[in-house]
């Protein structure tokens, strides 16, 4: 069965657990792009650290950081920042996963985080899920993303169910349902960053650059430390 919402269905972050906010970040859209033009351009996603260009767009005054202000309040920051750059010559598909990972400066043990992961050179560690229940994503749209160039999908709601197994992901997904996240150049998706999501093989590929950032306001116990951006 077909779940999938109604391209124009309008979603709220606090009944669905995502948003879209149309045009947050066009006036920002040129520097957003001259920030990231020195990246490769022929890698999936890009983890980035030190593209120092970005700190002032990101932060919680900035224009990107005030839509996750919204939500976690003035005091959050960014802690993860991937530029995702799928092309007709990059064009990959994305299971339905739950983001459980955060990236710190070094690896310490401490209760309830664990296992470790090296990502892109960065320390990467799963943290108990309440820590991930109290951050947001941010997809920030540099590129047109129509139906066919591969949209995020979302299970609306799946955010309140806690870190959820995989042999039980499909049956969520079918529980909660499929949301369509459609955007235009500068839109901006919120989203809970435990909530459920997948993306397809574009249909009709085009070059589909997203910069998606992680927000946290809490901070992190027995000496952990967030890397930041």
């Amino acid at each position: 069965m077909n779940h999938t919402q109604p391209i124009d269905t309008s979603l709220t972050f606090a009944v669905h657990g995502a948003e879209r906010f149309r045009g947050a970040l066009s006036p920002a859209i040129g520097d957003i792009e001259e920030a990231v033009a020195g990246l490769p351009p022929d890698q999936a996603g890009v983890r980035l650290h030190g593209v120092t260009a970005l700190h002032p767009l990101l932060t919680a005054e900035g224009p990107v950081g005030r839509v996750a202000a919204r939500v976690l309040g003035d005091t959050c920051q960014p802690v993860r920042a991937i530029l995702f750059d799928k092309t007709p010559a990059t064009n990959w598909s994305l299971a339905w996963h739950q983001d459980r990972t955060i990236v710190v400066k070094r690896s310490i043990e401490v209760d309830g985080y664990g296992p470790w992961t090296v990502k892109g050179g960065m320390p990467h560690v799963a943290p108990p899920f309440d820590l991930l229940a109290g951050m947001v994503t941010l997809r920030v749209h540099l590129d047109p993303v129509p139906e066919t160039n591969a949209p995020l999908l979302i299970a609306p709601g799946s955010h309140r169910l806690g870190r959820i197994a995989g042999p039980d992901i499909d049956e969520v997904v079918e529980q909660c349902g499929i949301a369509t996240c459609l955007a235009k150049r500068g839109d901006v998706w919120l989203y809970a960053t435990p909530i459920l999501h997948a993306s397809e093989t574009a249909r009709e590929p085009r070059r589909r650059r997203v910069l998606q950032v992680d927000y946290a306001a809490a901070d992190l116990p027995g000496g952990l430390e967030w890397l930041g951006i």
